[in-house]
C-alpha cells in the first residue's frame, strides 16, 4: 500500500473519530430523551412524556424564554457594535485611542469569564446605588452577554473587512455616492454573509452562557443554562434531555437555514461578477 494512501486514511479516521468524539454525546442526549426510564443511562422504551413534563415545569419554560430573548437581543446588538468597531478599526488606520480601542475591544477575548462577570456586577452595583439603576435582571444580563458577543463579532466582521476590495467603495465614491450611501448600498452587501456567520455566533455564546448569568441575574431572572446547573447538583431529571434537545433542533434549523441562505447569496455574487466581466 502507498504511503500516500496509508496517509490519507489515517487523517480520515483521525477525522472520524474527532466528529465522533464531538458529536455521539449529542446524539446520546437526543435520543435518551426519548427514554421511559428515570435513570439516564437505561433504555426502558420510547416515550414522549418528558416531552409532556417540560411543559408544565414552569421554571424551565420561562428560564428557555428568557434564554432565547437574550440570545436574540444579544446577537442583534452584537452585530451591530461589532459592525461599527470592525470597520473603525480597518477603514482609520490612524486615530487617537486606536491602540487602547482595539485591546478594549479585545479583551473580553482573553480574559476569564469570572472576572468580567465580577467587574460588571461590582459596576452595576454601584451604579445602582447611585442613581437607582438599572436593577440587576434581563437588562444586566443583557449588557454583560453584550459585552461578550460584541468582541466575537468585531473579530468575525473585521477579518470579512479586510478581505475587501477598496477599489469597489472608491469606485461607488467617484460616482457620486456619499459614505453612508457607499457603506449601506456597496461594503454592506458584501459583508453580509459575517453578519450573519457573527449573529448565529453570538447567539449561541449567549444561549449556554452560565458564568456571566450567575453574577448578573436577579430575582425572577433565571436563564435556562442555570435552572440546569442548578438543578445538576441534586441530580438531572429527564426532562432536561428533552428542553436540551429542543436547542439542539432550533440552532441546528437556524445553522442549516442561515448555510442555506448564505451558499445562495454567494451563488448570486458570483453570477453577477461574471455577468459584469462578460459586459
Amino acid at each position: 500500500m502507498k504511503a500516500s494512501t496509508i496517509n490519507q486514511w489515517f487523517g480520515k479516521g483521525w477525522l472520524s473519530a474527532g466528529y465522533a468524539f464531538l458529536y455521539l454525546p449529542i446524539v446520546a442526549l437526543v435520543l435518551y430523551s426519548f427514554n421511559d426510564s428515570q435513570v439516564p443511562n437505561v433504555w426502558r422504551g420510547f416515550t414522549l412524556k418528558w416531552y409532556a413534563a417540560l411543559a408544565d415545569d414552569r421554571e424551565m419554560v420561562s428560564g428557555l424564554w428568557l434564554s432565547l430573548k437574550i440570545a436574540f437581543l444579544t446577537a442583534c446588538g452584537s452585530v451591530v457594535m461589532g459592525t461599527l468597531a470592525a470597520f473603525a478599526l480597518v477603514k482609520y488606520k490612524r486615530f487617537t485611542g486606536r491602540t487602547v480601542f482595539s485591546g478594549m475591544v479585545n479583551a473580553p477575548l482573553v480574559m476569564p469569564e469570572v472576572v468580567v462577570g465580577l467587574s460588571l456586577l461590582l459596576m452595576l452595583v454601584s451604579v445602582q446605588r447611585a442613581i437607582g439603576f438599572p436593577e440587576r435582571g434581563m437588562l444586566t444580563i443583557w449588557i454583560g452577554h453584550l459585552l461578550l458577543g460584541m468582541a466575537y463579532a468585531t473579530v468575525v466582521i473585521q477579518a470579512r473587512l479586510k478581505d475587501l476590495n477598496p477599489q469597489l467603495e472608491e469606485a461607488a465614491m467617484d460616482l457620486g455616492a456619499r459614505p453612508w450611501q457607499v457603506f449601506t448600498l456597496v461594503t454592506l452587501p458584501m459583508i453580509t454573509q459575517s453578519l450573519m456567520s457573527a449573529w448565529l455566533l453570538t447567539f449561541t455564546l449567549s444561549l449556554d452562557d452560565v458564568v456571566l448569568s450567575a453574577f448578573l441575574s436577579g430575582p425572577g431572572s433565571t436563564t435556562m443554562p442555570l435552572v440546569i446547573f442548578s438543578r445538576a447538583r441534586l441530580g438531572l431529571n429527564p426532562s432536561v434531555n428533552a428542553v436540551a434537545t429542543i436547542i439542539v433542533v432550533i440552532v441546528a434549523l437556524g445553522v442549516v437555514a442561515a448555510s442555506w441562505w448564505i451558499a445562495r447569496a454567494e451563488r448570486q455574487r458570483q453570477l453577477e461578477l461574471s455577468a459584469a466581466g462578460r459586459s
